[in-house]
C-alpha cells in the first residue's frame, strides 16, 4: 500500500515538473491548417500540432503529394565562443518517403548525399539574414522529407516549412519570409512549376521574400535568357512569396510563442568605457590601414592584427580582470564599422578602386600538353587553375534513386568539381573536398557554365577548378577559368561565360532600423568587403544573357530597387571581362589537340556481335587493357561505339577487331541447301554443327533433329565427328543464329547437297 502510494506521487511530482518545463504540451497545444494560393495555380498547406511537439517549433508544409516537416530547436543557455551565430540547418530526403529501401549494403541512409547538401545550404541562406546580430546561441534546424511524389520539388517546402517553424517558436527571429520557384516556359512565368515543366523551362529560380517585397535570397541557373527576363521573374517571384509570408503571419499571431529573452555577449561593457577606450586607441590607425591602397589582402590583415594585439595589450593595465572576448567582438565591430563609413566618405575602396572597376585581369590557355585543356584565371588575388578532362559517355556522373525522382537527372555528361585548398589563404588545414562550401560554390559554377555547353556531346567532360590564391569571388572566378579550358579544350561552347561578384555596403536611417539611408554597389567583390559588407551578389552569363545567379544577403532583406541595380551592374561587368578573355582565347580551339580522344562506330554485322564479345565480353576487356580503347553497345539499336584516348590507340584497337571478325574464305550459304555437317560437339539441347571448317560452330535443336520428340541427342545415336545432313533456312534476323533443320529431309529427298569433303564446289542432286 505504502509503495502504490509512493509510486503515485513520484508520478505526480514528474508531471508536475515536466509541464512546468512545457515539455508536455501535448494536450494544449492546437491542430492547426491554413492554406496559400498562388495566382490560382497551386497552393500550399501548412500545418503543424501534432508532430514533434517537445521541439521549439515544428510544422508541416505540403505541395500536391510532396510533404516536409521542420524543427527548430535552440539552447539559449551559454553564448557561442565566436560573434557569430552557430546554426545548423540539415535536410535530408529518405528513401522510405519514396516507397522505397536504399541500395546500399546495409539498406538504410547513410552518407548525406550532394543534393542534400545544396538544399540545406539553401535552406541556411534563407533563414540566416533574420536572426537578431546579438543572438548568438547553438540553434539547429531539421527539414525531413515525409512524402514525395516525384512532381513537386521539396526545397522551397523546406524553407517555407522552416521559416513556420522559427516564426511559431519563441526563438528570437525577425521573420517569416516565403519562398517560391519561378519557372519561364513559352514566354510565360510559372510558380512551383513541376518537375516535367522544369525539365522544359528557360528559368529555374528560387526567390525567398520577407514582408514588404524585401528580397532575401536569389538562387538560380538559367538558360541564356535576357536581363529583362531576369528582372521580370525576380519582381513576380517576391510579389508571389508575400501569399506564404502573409499566411505564416496570420499562424504567427494565432499560435505563435512569446519570444524569449536572451543574455548579448557584450552586455558586460552596460556603461560603454571599454568601447570608448577601444575606439580611442585604434580608430586613426584603422583609418590608415583602410586607406592604404599599397595594402594588399596579406599585409591588410597583418596589420589589423598587430592593432588588436596593441589594444588589448594596452587594456591589460588600465582595467582589471580584463574579458578578452568582449575586447575582440568590440573591436571586431568598432574595426566593422570604420571600413564601411570610409567608403561613404571617400566613394573609393580600400584598395584605390572605383566602385564599378574590376581588379586586373590576366589569361593563359593550354599550360600543360598532356591535358585536354587547361587555363589560369586572375582576377587581383584570385587565382584559378582549371582543367578538362574527356573521357567516354559511360564515365557521366550516375545520381543516387532519391536526387533522380526530386530532379529528373539520371546522369551527368558535364560536371564540375571545385577545391579550395586551405593553402589559397595561407592556413593549414585538411583538404576535404566534401566540405559544403565547396559542394556548394562547385555547384553554383556548374549551373553558370552548364547552358553553354553541348548537349548532344559525344563525350563526357569533367572541369575541374582549383583555387590557388583567394581574395574573393573564387567561384566566379572558376567559371570564366572553366570557360577558357573548355575553349582551350575544343570543346565547341555556344559562346563565352564570365562571372563576377557584386557587394553592397547600406547605411540605416538611425529613427527606423528597417529604412536603407545610403548605399553603395560594390563591382569585383574584395574578400574583406564580402566580410564586412552586406551582400554577396554573384552573376554568371555571356555576352547575351544570364547563365546563373545567387544573392546571400547579411541584412534582413533588401528593396528590388537595389536588386536591380546590382543585376544591371554584374552585366556591365561580365561583358567587360569577356572583352578581355577573347584577348587569350576568342572560340573553340580548332582543329583539335593530337591527344583529344576520338569514338567511331563500328558495324558489326548481327551474327558476329558474339564473336566481337567474346564469351563474357573477355575480347572487349582484352582490347581496354591493351590498348585503352572501350567498346560499348548500345542495348536498343545493338550497335557498338568505339571510344580511344586518341587516335593511336583507336587505329590500334581497329586492327584488332579486324582480326577478331575476319573469316578466312568464308562460303555464301544458299538458302533451302542441303549441307553435309559434321557434329562438334553434343550439347542437352542439340548438336553443334559445321558446315565449312572455317566457320563457326552452329546448334541443330532437339526438335530439329528428328520428326520424332526426342530430349537428348543421345536417343539418335549421334556422336562427336558423325557426318549429318541439314537444311539451311538463313539467319535469325535478331539474334543472326542460322537456323538448321534435320527433321525436314526425312521425308522424300529434295534440293542440294554441299559435300564438304570435296575441295571444290561440287553440287550433287539428290
Amino acid at each position: 500500500m505504502i509503495s502504490r502510494l509512493t509510486s503515485r506521487f513520484c508520478a505526480h511530482s514528474l508531471s508536475r515538473y515536466l509541464q512546468s518545463k512545457r515539455w508536455l504540451s501535448v494536450g494544449t497545444v492546437n491542430l492547426f491548417e491554413h492554406k496559400v494560393e498562388f495566382s490560382g495555380r497551386n497552393y500550399l498547406k501548412i500545418s503543424g500540432g501534432k508532430y514533434a511537439r517537445f521541439t521549439d517549433g515544428c510544422a508541416v508544409v505540403s505541395l500536391g503529394d510532396t510533404s516536409v516537416m521542420a524543427t527548430t530547436v535552440s539552447k539559449s543557455l551559454k553564448p557561442s565562443s565566436t560573434n557569430f551565430l552557430p546554426l545548423t540547418v540539415d535536410y535530408r530526403q529518405k528513401a522510405a518517403a519514396a516507397g522505397r529501401i536504399p541500395t546500399n549494403y546495409l539498406r538504410r541512409e547513410l552518407s548525406v548525399s550532394e543534393h542534400e547538401i545544396l538544399t540545406s545550404r539553401l535552406i541556411d541562406r534563407s533563414l540566416r539574414p533574420l536572426f537578431p546580430s546579438t543572438y548568438c546561441f547553438d540553434t539547429q534546424v531539421m527539414c525531413n522529407l515525409l512524402a514525395v511524389d516525384g512532381v513537386n520539388h521539396p526545397d522551397i517546402l523546406s524553407i517555407n516549412a522552416a521559416s513556420t517553424a522559427l516564426a511559431l517558436s519563441d526563438i528570437p527571429w525577425n521573420g517569416p519570409v516565403g519562398a517560391v520557384r519561378v519557372g519561364f516556359c513559352d514566354n510565360n512565368l510559372i510558380v512551383n512549376p513541376t518537375r516535367r515543366e522544369l525539365s522544359n523551362s528557360e528559368l529555374n529560380l528560387v526567390v525567398v521574400s520577407a514582408a514588404h517585397n524585401l528580397v532575401v535570397m536569389l538562387e538560380g541557373s538559367a538558360n541564356n535568357v535576357l536581363q529583362q527576363d531576369m528582372l521580370k521573374a525576380i519582381k513576380f517571384g517576391v510579389k508571389e512569396c508575400q501569399h506564404v509570408v502573409n499566411g505564416i503571419n496570420i499562424l504567427q499571431k494565432e499560435y505563435g510563442k512569446p519570444k524569449r529573452e536572451y543574455e548579448t555577449k557584450n552586455s558586460d561593457d552596460t556603461d560603454g568605457n571599454l568601447e570608448i577606450a577601444i575606439n580611442s586607441i585604434c580608430e586613426i590607425k584603422l583609418r590608415e590601414i583602410f586607406t592604404n591602397t599599397s595594402h594588399d589582402k596579406t599585409s591588410r590583415d597583418v596589420a589589423v592584427r598587430d592593432v588588436k594585439t596593441e589594444v588589448i595589450e594596452k587594456l591589460k593595465s588600465n582595467f582589471e580582470s580584463l574579458n578578452f572576448d568582449l575586447c575582440s567582438i568590440i573591436f571586431d565591430k568598432i574595426c566593422k564599422k570604420i571600413f564601411r563609413s570610409l567608403i561613404f566618405e571617400n566613394n573609393t575602396r580600400c584598395d584605390g578602386r572605383k566602385f564599378d572597376e574590376l581588379r586586373n585581369i590576366s589569361c593563359e590557355v593550354d599550360l600543360y600538353k598532356p591535358l585536354h585543356g587547361s587555363a589560369l584565371f586572375q582576377r587581383g588575388q584570385t587565382q584559378v587553375f582549371c582543367t578538362v578532362a574527356l573521357d567516354s559517355l559511360d564515365s557521366a556522373l550516375k545520381l543516387d534513386p532519391m536526387t533522380i525522382l526530386t530532379n529528373g537527372i539520371n546522369e551527368k555528361n558535364f560536371f564540375l568539381h571545385y577545391e579550395f585548398p586551405p593553402y589559397a589563404t595561407n592556413e593549414i588545414g585538411r583538404l576535404n573536398p566534401f566540405m559544403r562550401r565547396e559542394i556548394g560554390h562547385g555547384a553554383l559554377a556548374e549551373r553558370g557554365i552548364r547552358p553553354i555547353v553541348p548537349e548532344n556531346f559525344p563525350f563526357t567532360i569533367r572541369l575541374t577548378s582549383e583555387v590557388l590564391e583567394s581574395n574573393g569571388s573564387s567561384s566566379m572566378a572558376s567559371v570564366c577559368g572553366g570557360s577558357l579550358a573548355l575553349m582551350d579544350a575544343g570543346v565547341p561552347i555556344s559562346q563565352p561565360a564570365a562571372g563576377v561578384a557584386i557587394g553592397l555596403i547600406t547605411e540605416y536611417d538611425q529613427d527606423d532600423t528597417l529604412q536603407i539611408k545610403d548605399y553603395r554597389i560594390l563591382t569585383d567583390l574584395l574578400g574583406i568587403e564580402d566580410y564586412l559588407g552586406d551582400m554577396d551578389f554573384k552573376l554568371a552569363g555571356t555576352k547575351r544573357g544570364i547563365t546563373a545567379v545567387q544573392a546571400d544577403i547579411k541584412i534582413p532583406g533588401l528593396p528590388l530597387k537595389i536588386v536591380m541595380e546590382a543585376i544591371q551592374a554584374a552585366t556591365d561587368a561580365k561583358k567587360d571581362i569577356i572583352n578581355i578573355m577573347n584577348e587569350t582565347i576568342k572560340s573553340s580551339r580548332k582543329p583539335q589537340k593530337d591527344n583529344w580522344p576520338v569514338t567511331e562506330k563500328l558495324d558489326v554485322p548481327v551474327h558476329k556481335r558474339g564473336k566481337l564479345m567474346g564469351p563474357g565480353g573477355i575480347n572487349l576487356k582484352r582490347i581496354l587493357l591493351d590498348t585503352g580503347a572501350q567498346i560499348t553497345s548500345d542495348m536498343e539499336t545493338g550497335s557498338f561505339t568505339m571510344f580511344a584516348p586518341n587516335r593511336e590507340s583507336l587505329n590500334e584497337a581497329k586492327e584488332i577487331v579486324e582480326k577478331l571478325m575476319a573469316e578466312q574464305a568464308e562460303p555464301q550459304l544458299e538458302f533451302g541447301a542441303i549441307y553435309n555437317a559434321k557434329i562438334v560437339e553434343i550439347k542437352e539441347i542439340g548438336v553443334m554443327v559445321t558446315l565449312y571448317p572455317t566457320m563457326q560452330p552452329a546448334l541443330v535443336h532437339n526438335s530439329q533433329l528428328d520428326q520424332r520428340k526426342i530430349n537428348h541427342p543421345s536417343a539418335l545415336g549421334m556422336e562427336v565427328g558423325q557426318d549429318i545432313q541439314v537444311k539451311y533456312f538463313g539467319r535469325d534476323p535478331v539474334s543472326g543464329i542460322m537456323r538448321l533443320s534435320r527433321k525436314v529431309l526425312q521425308g522424300p529427298a529434295s534440293g542440294v547437297t554441299r559435300n564438304i569433303s570435296s575441295k571444290s564446289s561440287t553440287t550433287s542432286t539428290e
